[in-house]
């Protein structure tokens, strides 16, 4: 299996060309899209945002316009996931803000010698799906969480600052007291 190119590669390109998908194969762009590889988008209390119990909402918002691709998405998720459940289990809301609806193609070359006799170059290239990625607006959210208590608060900004690295653009987090 080849390893994925790095984020940069995809993360400032901020297009959409010809990702259709439809149910009528003559009108498809696409002919196969791959999984996304977000599981879960709801995490934690699972009667969902209740004002009554979660009087706190800390989001993490993109600074810029971006792709975000599926698996740094996933990543971010489940380090989430993982230091709420350890630390506060049942007493947050935690909800992922964006769907990676774009779909990611790449055109592959060959390296190596002879190579240049072999590939067509940029010949009708169109490319083959290799991922999934979020189209993030500036100032989007792209996670949630919802909780109350000073300790909750301060885990919950603690925790958004660790997946900041995970993240391919600037980010602010935004604490909001719902009342």
């Amino acid at each position: 299996m080849v390893s994925l190119r790095k984020a940069g590669a995809y993360s400032k390109k901020y297009a959409r060309p010809y990702t259709r998908v439809s149910k009528k194969r003559t009108q498809n762009f696409i002919k196969s899209t791959p999984q996304s590889k977000v599981v879960k988008f709801n995490i934690g209390n699972k009667k969902g945002f209740d004002e009554k119990k979660f009087n706190t909402i800390i989001t993490i918002t993109s600074e810029e316009r971006i792709q975000i691709r599926d698996n740094a998405l996933e990543a971010s998720r489940q380090s989430i996931a993982r230091e709420l459940d350890k630390n506060i289990p049942g007493q947050y809301y935690f909800e992922v803000r964006v769907y990676p609806h774009h779909i990611l193609r790449e055109n592959k070359m060959l390296t190596g010698a002879g190579a240049d006799r072999m590939q067509t170059g940029m010949t009708q290239s169109f490319g083959k799906t290799v991922g999934r990625a979020a189209l993030v607006k500036k100032g989007q959210e792209i996670f949630l969480i919802a909780t109350s208590g000073d300790k909750q608060i301060r885990l919950g900004r603690a925790v958004f600052n660790s997946v900041k690295a995970k993240l391919p653009c600037k980010t602010k987090i935004i604490t909001k007291i719902v009342n």
